[in-house]
């Protein structure tokens, strides 16, 4: 298994050059209502979508050109709540799926074949789920660039467990891999030289908090926060909050079909992660 993932140059969908084994590669939504869901974020982030190489149940959105994040359609019979999810790119799924359960996770789906190759669908061993993908990627992910678009923070009970398991599950720290730092009391993922990911449980000294519920927050850069969040209203989703640090504003909300995301309006500096 090497280190990073093979370029296939060329092609649109192709994964970005050299592309770090153990990464961010993409994010996704499961929607039970397809075309509700893109009217909704048509209306909210202004992204335009093109279909998917994955079959008709699959659209990629796009913003300012580049893709962003994908929805793909919820069979009604499976009764799982409509939600975002980080993946990340691994060599060998089944391998990845064992290291899973090795140490606590769960495998929740897969891993399965698709045209361009293979996924699962995991939850760490805290709760929080995420998906693995070993395969073709998105050529100019949104996620992959120094202004991208789409940042990834977990927010779970104990930032350094959490550390250590995605860093054994995925590589993390394998030569050639991704660099695990300690900034601001968050644990911070860099590849390639961006942040791409973040883990955080709150102050150091605090205790691990039992109420907490883990999960990956996704998040969305917006020029505006307070008009995206009117667009959430009207479009019939909720905000569940909003606050101002030093970084920018910032919001939470929920789509229509109740899946959860942030939305950040930079200030001075950019996001990162």
């Amino acid at each position: 298994m090497t280190d990073r993932l093979a370029t296939e140059a060329g092609d649109e969908d192709g994964p970005p050059s050299g592309a770090v084994l153990g990464a961010p590669c993409w994010v996704s939504l499961a929607a039970h209502d397809l075309a509700a869901t893109r009217a909704f974020y048509e209306a909210v982030l202004g992204w335009e979508f093109r279909p998917g190489r994955l079959g008709d149940g699959f659209a990629v959105a796009m913003s300012e050109g580049r893709p962003v994040a994908g929805i793909g359609a919820l069979a009604p019979t499976l009764g799982v709540a409509s939600a975002w999810l980080p993946y990340f790119g691994v060599g060998d799924p089944d391998e990845t799926a064992s290291r899973v359960r090795e140490r606590g996770g769960t495998v929740g789906v897969g891993p399965i074949p698709f045209p361009l190759g293979r996924a699962a669908l995991l939850a760490d061993n805290s709760g929080a789920a995420f998906g693995i993908w070993a395969g073709d990627l998105v050529r100019n992910w949104s996620g992959c660039q120094p202004d991208g678009q789409v940042g990834l923070r977990l927010v779970t009970r104990n930032a350094f467990d959490a550390a250590i398991f995605y860093g054994e599950v995925l590589g993390w720290t394998r030569p050639g891999g991704c660099d695990v730092r300690y900034e601001n009391e968050e644990v911070v993922l860099v590849c390639g030289g961006l942040a791409m990911a973040r883990i955080t449980s709150g102050a150091v000294e605090a205790a691990p908090d039992p109420d907490v519920r883990p999960h990956w927050e996704v998040r969305f850069r917006v020029d505006d926060v307070a008009e995206c969040t009117r667009a959430v209203l009207k479009q019939d989703g909720t905000v569940t909050g909003e606050w101002e640090d030093e970084a920018g504003r910032w919001a939470g909300v929920r789509d229509a079909q109740g899946a959860q995301f942030t939305v950040f309006e930079p200030g001075a500096g950019a996001m990162a992660g």
